[in-house]
């Protein structure tokens, strides 16, 4: 992605957050002028709900679908207010509602117009991390992201060993990951104690991955062993390749 494309696409994201604020600053003022007009008051409801339906769109697409991201959960926090006791959180008037959300909306803004040219070529070079949303160990996932960043810098670099290690015990991580969270016979429920054949013929065995495995070289299989034969440029050019295919498999919806 270059730079102008990056700057692109910014400056679309502030100008449809600069439409979506003067629409709630319409509503807001429609709302004050006919405060008491009660037989308007389903049509100004129906309003507000689809202008708060684009900017939950709005701020679903510039959070990257993420409920962890800082403006997901500000704008779920614009939605609710606390009871006057300060017990659980009860549904918010219209009004308010829209006060909120216009907040949330312009910390977008500021957000993005504060991003400089730094900042933009820091985000052209950095190698976007992969994601395993799919990996059901929370802890693990960030792990995971930067070895996998890290196995093609090493394959990259010619450093095949390291490449093929990385490629190899993400498979093992994920796959165990997999196969912790299916119903397994009592005998069978120490994962950690099985060597990566067994985890990967399991995996199989459960319908949790296919038959990609079976291009993994025998070097890959005994990637673990310090005695294995030395790591050709084919044995972690196939675990990487291997790698993706597991990934597909454990997140279909990828």
């Amino acid at each position: 992605m270059t730079d102008t494309t990056l700057r692109n696409q910014r400056d679309a994201a502030l100008a449809l957050l600069d439409r979506l604020i003067r629409r709630g600053r319409e509503l807001l003022d429609r709302a004050a002028a006919d405060a008491y007009d009660l037989k308007n008051a389903s049509v100004r409801e129906a309003d507000v709900r689809l202008w708060q339906a684009d900017c939950a769109a709005a701020i679903n697409e510039l959070a990257g679908g993420s409920k962890a991201h800082w403006l997901s959960r500000a704008y779920s926090s614009a939605l609710l207010v606390r009871s006057a006791d300060g017990g659980a959180p009860v549904s918010a008037p219209l009004a308010e509602i829209v006060m909120r959300i216009l907040d949330v909306i312009e910390q977008a803004v500021h957000s993005l117009s504060t991003l400089d040219e730094a900042a933009i070529s820091a985000s052209i070079d950095q190698p976007q991390p992969r994601r395993f949303e799919f990996v059901h160990n929370a802890q693990l996932r960030p792990v995971l992201e930067q070895a996998f960043v890290e196995t093609d810098q090493a394959f990259a670099t010619g450093d095949f060993e390291r490449a093929l290690m990385t490629s190899c015990g993400i498979i093992e991580a994920i796959v165990t990951d997999a196969l912790e969270h299916v119903r397994l016979p009592p005998s069978r429920d120490d994962v950690s104690q099985w060597s990566f054949d067994a985890r990967i013929a399991a995996a199989e065995a459960a319908g949790l991955i296919r038959g990609g495995c079976a291009r993994l070289t025998a070097v890959a299989r005994a990637y673990r062993d310090a005695s294995r034969p030395p790591v050709s440029e084919r044995d972690a050019k196939l675990a990487g390749q291997v790698l993706r295919i597991v990934m597909r498999d454990l997140d279909p919806g990828r």
